[in-house]
């Protein structure tokens, strides 16, 4: 199978068009006419990234977050990006991100995230419109199986996503049943979750300021970046073994986290 028919899959599900304006989603690095050896699935590009494709025999990488997010005006190897492109090039890999486009689509990287935490009936946060058939938009909102307290709602974050500390507000005085959330750096949703009604609001990333003036309003948990979007790869291996079910999927044994925790 080409490489092509993989890209083609990725998109059917999440089309570019469903991308933020300021994105680069979509084909990176490489020809896509060759035949795919194997797919290395992971969030974040990196040099050890491509080593880990090279040492495991796959000649496409698919990630979330874009190698190639800004403008290169010259190949140095000064930046990890500059290196990273020049190795994948050099070992005939082909790089694809599936970023802001896998996020707002239907059954995308927010509804995963709503399913790990066993939200029922989803729906999209803001308002939605239809790509080549998709259904797409930023956030989502949907209900707990049951009522929870504010401290108990936490916890089962810190569960469900592995992560060993929430950065929140003060914890709301009364139960938490409605839940918005958005993968990665959602602040600019906040207020659309409050207007939604919604008991909290989880995402990956906030600045200091937007935690103000909301106590007792809503919950705000903050898990990281990286946490909050980790089950994209998994979102990922789905999308590809559905529509091309003899593509050999090998999830990054790399965490490219770089933020660590003491």
């Amino acid at each position: 199978m080409k490489i092509q028919k993989v890209i083609d899959a990725l998109e059917q599900f999440a089309p570019l068009p469903l991308q933020e304006d300021y994105d680069n989603a979509g084909l990176q690095v490489g020809l896509t006419e060759a035949e795919v050896s194997g797919a290395l699935l992971c969030l974040d590009v990196t040099e050890d990234i491509v080593d880990e494709a090279i040492r495991r025999h796959c000649n496409l990488i698919v990630a979330h977050h874009p190698l190639i997010f800004r403008k290169l005006s010259h190949l140095t190897g000064a930046t990890y990006v500059e290196r990273t492109v020049v190795k994948a090039v050099k070992n005939d890999i082909v790089i694809v991100a599936m970023h802001t486009n896998l996020d707002n689509a239907r059954g995308g990287v927010n509804h995963m995230m709503a399913e790990k935490m066993h939200l029922c009936d989803v729906r999209f946060l803001t308002p939605s419109r239809t790509i080549d058939g998709v259904e797409g938009a930023s956030g989502v909102v949907g209900q707990l199986p049951e009522a929870m307290p504010a401290c108990d709602f936490i916890d089962m974050l810190k569960k469900t996503f592995g992560v060993v500390c929430v950065q929140t507000n003060e914890e709301l005085q009364r139960p938490i049943r409605s839940v918005a959330l958005c993968g990665g750096a959602g602040a600019f949703l906040l207020e659309d979750a409050i207007d939604s009604g919604a008991d909290a609001f989880v995402t990956g990333e906030m600045h200091y300021h937007d935690f103000f003036g909301h106590e007792g309003e809503i919950q705000i948990a903050v898990i990281g970046h990286y946490q909050s979007e980790q089950y994209t790869i998994e979102l990922l291996r789905d999308i590809i073994q559905r529509q091309c079910p003899e593509v050999r999927c090998l999830a990054t044994e790399i965490n490219t986290n770089p933020i660590r925790y003491r």
